[in-house]
């Protein structure tokens, strides 16, 4: 006869603000072969994933792209990345 009788309820759910639209998904070289990284309108990364995978296809598919990310908006979000890797990149804009 467990049905559950006399045990505490569960506590309401919190809902949580959830995060931003990544606005912007960058393809560039790296050591370890090429990487997507997701980036929101302020430049901040919220992502880094293989760039071979089928996402990146499925989300670039209709997305304006412009190569190079050589811009000063672009300096702190790519400090890792050499002169000539950041000229060679695709950015991508996402659509909202």
């Amino acid at each position: 006869m467990s049905q559950g009788f006399g045990h505490e309820l569960p506590s309401r759910h919190n809902q949580q603000e959830h995060r931003q639209v990544s606005r912007y998904l960058i393809v560039i070289a790296s050591s370890g072969g090429p990487v997507a990284k997701l980036f929101l309108d302020s430049r901040e990364q919220v992502g880094e994933f293989d760039a071979s995978t089928e996402e990146v296809a499925v989300m670039t598919r209709n997305a304006s792209s412009s190569t190079g990310a050589s811009g000063p908006e672009w300096n702190k979000a790519l400090a890792g990345h050499s002169a000539e890797e950041r000229a060679a990149a695709t950015v991508y804009l996402l659509d909202v």
